[in-house]
């Protein structure tokens, strides 16, 4: 069985998309499909037209045809079968099947005839994996939106932290202004009093205060003041209050404020109960770090995300496994190369490789290399060249299991023992870091623990450190005492955590020149991470 094409087009022959699986120009396939309709008969109810060089098969869906050109040596059966898939895919992307849904949904539509047809020859799938490998999501995205929403969210804690600083500092500044205003106001009000020939009355009025005038009232002015010179000062300290704030604007960056403020902040900051001090976390989604050992001309970057759900009682309640292999080239010389692969033998990961690599030598011999032998490899650009996926509920499937145990106390406080099991010894994990949930405003009595603990008050969590995981170390435990009786509020418990073994085992074994065969010195670097790893 050959498919030359598969293609969807008008009642009227109007060629809407077509996908070539052998080399066809564009006007020959267009000839092709515009002659189609006028072998068609409506009083029929054929599905299939041969010609004296093509065989079409085809099905009308709703106002257009899908077709399959064939050769005439092709198996009819296998064609009618392909045929139905190819409806059925064209049918759930798009609704209602009409010119504008198909021009719309252009790409999906293409990407899934290569997944049902490589070479001319039908692939093993269904709709179901033909689905599933469609709505494999982009890992680079995953990270790009990880990371904008990280910065959106460090933003916005800036904003809260410099509004709550701009607050403090407006406080500072009443305080200050308050208390300058009125020892400047009874400076100035004995000024004028004190004046023995009454100039003293004129030049407190000069400046802007009355207090100097009630040396100019009475014949009793300059000895004591009267209760005129009373209700004088008076109004002198509330009437100058807008100049006087005016005025003392311009001190707002003294030393001397800016000072309490530091110290009142630091005293906050030193307030703050930490249990133990330890550098900060590295976040999940962190983009993987540049290698620290010198990369060849040729680089393998391997990396696997996992993600584990699984509830407090043991069970599994899902695990996801997806993988990239990209391929990074710096010389030209080395452009045009191919890799060996092994990987893990279970027929539950699925895999998928760049459109233009040859799909029938990956099946077969576990080689990367283009269909078209004169392609080279972009220079000093990653390159995906092969995803994975892995999905399973078996509860032996897990590498690393968390079991967190919540008893409430009886007197207003829940004792927590928490322990981690490695279940696949040949996994090893480093810089570990599981994150339990604590009550609002909880301070945690720690007792044993196994590595060191870090009491996050912002987030209301403890967080347990452990350097490493393997066979050396495969258990331990950690128990605390906090306020709180409801277990709910301890759950869910996250890991974070990095690893150089993967799931699937993907490993690249060598790199080869294509053109003589020969062996490229080549480096790698492989990495596991936790999209999400939580129990709950």
């Amino acid at each position: 069985m050959v498919v030359l094409a598969v293609s969807i087009c008008t009642k009227s022959g109007k060629a809407l998309i077509s996908r070539q699986f052998k080399e066809m120009t564009r006007a020959r396939i267009e000839g092709l499909i515009a002659s189609f309709p006028k072998l068609t008969s409506s009083g029929q109810q054929h599905t299939t037209i041969e010609t004296d060089n093509v065989r079409y098969v085809y099905q009308p869906l709703e106002d257009v045809f899908v077709v399959l050109i064939t050769n005439k040596q092709s198996n009819i059966l296998q064609d009618i079968d392909t045929l139905q898939l190819v409806s059925r895919v064209v049918s759930s992307v798009c609704r209602p099947t009409d010119a504008r849904e198909i021009d719309r949904n252009a790409f999906e539509l293409l990407s899934s005839f290569d997944e049902i047809i490589s070479l001319g020859y039908r692939e093993n799938v269904n709709l179901a994996q033909v689905a599933s490998i469609s709505e494999m999501e982009s890992h680079e995205e995953k990270i790009q939106e990880m990371i904008e929403k990280n910065k959106e969210r460090e933003a916005k804690e800036e904003l809260k932290r410099r509004a709550k600083l701009l607050d403090l500092q407006r406080k500072e500044q009443k305080k200050a202004m308050g208390g300058m205003g009125g020892a400047y106001g009874q400076g100035m009000g004995g000024y004028g009093q004190s004046s023995p020939m009454g100039f003293g009355g004129q030049s407190g009025m000069g400046m802007g205060g009355m207090g100097g005038m009630g040396g100019m009232g009475g014949s009793q002015g300059y000895d004591s003041p009267s209760p005129s010179m009373d209700d004088n000062i008076s109004k002198f300290n509330s009437a100058p209050k807008a100049p006087t704030t005016k005025a003392r604007g311009m001190q707002l960056g003294r030393k001397q404020n800016n000072t309490d403020l530091f110290e009142s902040l630091r005293s906050e900051v030193e307030a703050a109960p930490i249990v133990q001090q330890r550098a900060p976390l590295q976040p999940s989604y962190s983009a993987p770090a540049e290698p620290t050992f010198p990369m060849e001309s040729v680089h393998v970057h391997i990396e696997e995300k996992i993600t584990v759900v699984a509830n407090r009682d043991g069970g599994l309640e899902n695990m996801e496994v997806k993988g990239d292999l990209m391929l990074r080239v710096s010389d030209p010389a080395f452009a045009k190369v191919s890799l060996a692969l092994s990987h893990l033998e279970d027929s539950s990961i699925q895999f998928k490789t760049h459109p233009n690599v040859n799909k029938i030598l990956f099946n077969s011999e576990n080689v990367i290399a283009f269909r078209d032998s004169s392609k080279e490899f972009p220079l000093n650009t990653p390159t995906g060249v092969l995803r994975w996926r892995f999905i399973s509920k078996d509860e032996s499937s897990i590498p690393l299991s968390i079991n967190c145990w919540p008893s409430p106390s009886g007197d207003g406080t829940s004792d927590v023992n928490i322990e981690y099991q490695l279940e696949n010894e040949e996994m090893a994990f480093k810089n570990v870091n599981i994150i339990i949930p604590l009550p609002q405003g909880a301070r945690p009595t720690v007792g044993d623990a196994d590595g060191e603990y870090v009491v996050d008050p912002q987030q209301s969590a403890l967080i347990w450190q452990l350097s490493s995981i393997d066979a050396s170390n495969p258990s331990g435990s950690l128990e605390f005492n906090c306020q709180g009786e409801d277990t709910e509020s301890f759950f869910p418990v996250s890991v974070q955590f990095e690893s150089e073994r993967l799931i699937c085992d993907v490993d690249v074994i060598s790199v080869t020149l294509v053109a003589d065969g020969s062996d490229v010195p080549f480096s790698k670097q492989s990495i596991l991470t936790p999209a999400e790893y939580s129990v709950v």
